[in-house]
This record gives C-alpha cells, sequence and structure tokens, in this order.
C-alpha cells in the first residue's frame, strides 16, 4: 500500500511515516526514488511504535526493539524497569490525587493547619510528587 494509504489507516501523517523510515522504525518496498510502499506488516510495525510511545518508551527504545523488516525483538529488561516507573508514577499521582481531595474537602479553617494538608506540602517540596530527581541523571 502507498503511502497515503497507510497514512489515511493509521492517522499518522506522512511526514511522520517518513521520519519513522528514515529512523529505521519502518521500510518501505520497492525501488528508490519511487512513491514509497509499504507492506501490509507496516500496520502491526506501527501499531507497535503507538504502544512503546503510549508506555513511555522513547523512539530509540523502540527502535532498538523493531527490525524494520522483521518481528520485535523484545527488551525484556527495558520492558520491566519500564513497567517499574509507570508503577511509581501511578503512586505518586495516588497520593497526589488523595491529597487534592482531602484538600478540597477539608473542614479546617485553613488549608495552613492542616496536618494532612502539610504533609503534601512536604512531599512536594522534597521532590517525591514529581520526576524531578529521577530526571536529574538521564
Amino acid at each position: 500500500m502507498d503511502i497515503a494509504e497507510v497514512a489515511r489507516r493509521t492517522g499518522i501523517a506522512s511526514s511522520a511515516l517518513r521520519y519513522y523510515e528514515r529512523r529505521g522504525l519502518i521500510a518501505s518496498v520497492g525501488p528508490a526514488g519511487t512513491r514509497r510502499r509499504f507492506a501490509p506488516g507496516v500496520l502491526d510495525q506501527l501499531a507497535l511504535v503507538a504502544l512503546g510511545q503510549a508506555a513511555g518508551l522513547s523512539l530509540d527504545e523502540i527502535q532498538s526493539m523493531l527490525s524494520p523488516h522483521g518481528g520485535p525483538t523484545i527488551d525484556r529488561q527495558l520492558l520491566a524497569a519500564k513497567a517499574d516507573e509507570i508503577d511509581t508514577q501511578v503512586r505518586q499521582l495516588r497520593a497526589m490525587s488523595r491529597g487534592l481531595r482531602h484538600a478540597a474537602a477539608c473542614p479546617a479553617p485553613s488549608h495552613a493547619q492542616c496536618p494532612t494538608f502539610q504533609k503534601l506540602l512536604k512531599a512536594a517540596a522534597a521532590g517525591a510528587l514529581d520526576g524531578r530527581r529521577r530526571d536529574v541523571g538521564r
């Protein structure tokens, strides 16, 4: 199928498809210099790219697990580490949600007088509620 058909079926812009091809995530078939054509399997490869991006993997990480002409080569250690990172983010978001719900319904006359809200402030000040400390080493 040609690049316009792939773009229509996936919702991915032709420019992004050409970029993915340059990055080695997908490969066109046919002679160079002609309109780009792709094998039907490209749809599965693009679905894997989308899944990887949704999980927070970089294109480099995704590319390391994808062959433009074949199936995926799964880096189980990378996926386990990403799952651990997501679990940490989920715990942080749940704590933030509980804190915000408490602050919204707290009967204290002032949030400054609420011990639960003060704990939330201290956690935020320490960076426990965001990725600042984790991202410093990247």
